[in-house]
């Protein structure tokens, strides 16, 4: 039985290898078209077809049935507040968190790697916490002319999609594109105009499963900017309201993702277009009584990913993989080699359906003030500055609720996961000592903090 299982993967694998390079040969040998949509603060749980029931997404329903769905794809993490801004570097780059500094005018990136290719490159997104030296490389870069005016209209997406629209009826059709559209949504000030925002009872809404008012501890980062958005305590009844607002943000985005996927269509471009759809990190709203991304939680830094296209293979995968890796993966995918200098790693094999696993494990890190890792199921965050960790079994507890660090039958595998992490350290180049001489308390005031975002 076991042996008839590989033998029948074997031949999808091989299949899917020759429908991709079919659909290439039709198009005359030109390599496939890449569009790849990249959300803004949008967590991995917040599409309908990869289990959440609250919230209305179906046209990324569609686009998840139609591909490969990933679900343990993660930012690096951050080294300032504002994540935003080094995860899109990361993404454009292939570089780690820790080498972005070296990142010159002569580097290899994802635009220029592309434009070498032949595509013609069209960038359009948000112009705050964005790479735009990078961003320069790109044939057609376009930014909103006001990020904040374009969240607060109540039409989230649409400026870029209108925009993306009219590029696609009017581009070549013998030359590949790279169109990557870099909305600025679902980030706040989450504004939607009544007829979707309605869709949403708030009273409905079902809190996070790991929904606090407070923070159990000091992470270090409670009174940054992001936590400033809802008063403390968060009541259910505040965070049900952000979530009300945060769904209907997204499901009009997707209307409007919707609205450029029908273009591809109609263009005849949708066949041989590779589709990526990500966001450059999630966000608590609520969940571990935080609001921000500026956290390691799998709310903050687990992101949604899901890959579609010609030789694609419908279904799911637990490989382990950075949205870094996402430059290499895409070169292999259109046949091309990424640079070798890269930090990223393809993992365009597991996208074919060839292999099931990618990377070991997973090293996050924000600022001076949290690390983490994960290696199989098993997750590890550090807290240097306080001494303090979280261990989390994510196969029976996704929603890291129980902290499993005081458990004395956990002391072996704790020992193992901290060595794990400064061996990560050390292959990324990270320096950051995960003890401190004088540690600050881990106990905080919650009633210094009431009112605080208020």
């Amino acid at each position: 039985m076991l042996r008839a299982t590989k033998l029948m993967r074997l031949a999808a694998c091989v299949i899917a290898g020759v429908l991709m390079a079919a659909c290439v040969a039709q198009a005359g040998d030109r390599p496939p078209n890449v569009l790849f949509l990249f959300t803004d603060d949008q967590r991995a749980d917040t599409i309908h077809a990869m289990g959440n029931p609250a919230i209305r997404t179906p046209n990324l329903d569609a686009l998840a049935r139609s591909g490969m769905v990933f679900r343990n794809a993660y930012c690096m993490g951050g080294d300032v507040g504002a994540v935003c801004l080094p995860s899109r570097t990361m993404l454009l780059s292939g570089r780690s968190l820790f080498r972005l500094k070296g990142i010159g005018p002569d580097s290899p990136t994802w635009p220029k790697a592309m434009r070498e290719l032949g595509y013609h490159t069209y960038h359009h997104g948000k112009r705050g916490n964005t790479p735009q030296q990078i961003q320069q490389a790109f044939q057609t870069n376009k930014y909103l002319k006001d990020d904040q005016q374009e969240r607060n209209s109540g039409l989230p997406g649409k400026q870029i999609a209108d925009e993306a629209i009219a590029h696609l009826k009017s581009h070549p059709k013998d030359n590949p594109f790279f169109m990557y559209l870099a909305f600025g949504n679902p980030h706040d000030p989450r504004v939607v105009n009544e007829e979707y925002r309605r869709q949403y009872n708030d009273s409905r809404i079902p809190l996070p499963a790991n929904y606090l008012p407070f923070h159990p501890f000091n992470n270090g980062e409670l009174t940054i900017r992001d936590e400033a958005l809802l008063p403390w305590p968060r009541t259910p009844e505040a965070v049900r309201k952000e979530l009300g607002d945060y769904y209907g943000v997204i499901t009009y985005l997707d209307m409007q993702i919707g609205r450029i996927l029908q273009a591809l269509k109609e263009c005849g471009e949708a066949e041989r277009t590779i589709i990526l759809f990500s966001s450059d990190q999630g966000l608590a709203m609520g969940g571990h009584g935080l609001m921000g991304k500026q956290n390691l939680y799998e709310d903050g830094m687990n992101v949604p990913l899901i890959i579609a296209g010609p030789g694609i293979p419908q279904g799911e995968s637990r490989a382990l993989v950075y949205l870094l890796d996402l430059f290499p993966t895409v070169s292999e995918l259109v046949g091309a080699k990424a640079p070798e200098e890269l930090d990223g790693r393809s993992f365009g094999a597991v996208v074919r359906g060839e292999k099931t696993d990618h990377r070991e494990s997973i090293f996050l890190a924000y600022r001076h003030v949290q690390r983490a890792v994960r290696a199989g199921d098993w997750k590890l965050i550090r807290y240097p500055r306080i001494h303090r960790s979280q261990l989390f079994d994510l196969k029976n507890d996704p929603f890291e609720k129980e902290d499993l660090s005081a458990n004395p039958a956990q002391s072996d595998r704790i020992e193992r996961l901290m060595t794990l992490m400064r061996e990560q350290q050390r292959i990324w180049g990270d320096d950051l000592p995960l003890t401190s001489a004088v540690p600050e308390p881990s106990e905080y005031d919650p009633e210094k903090l009431r009112g605080a975002g208020e």
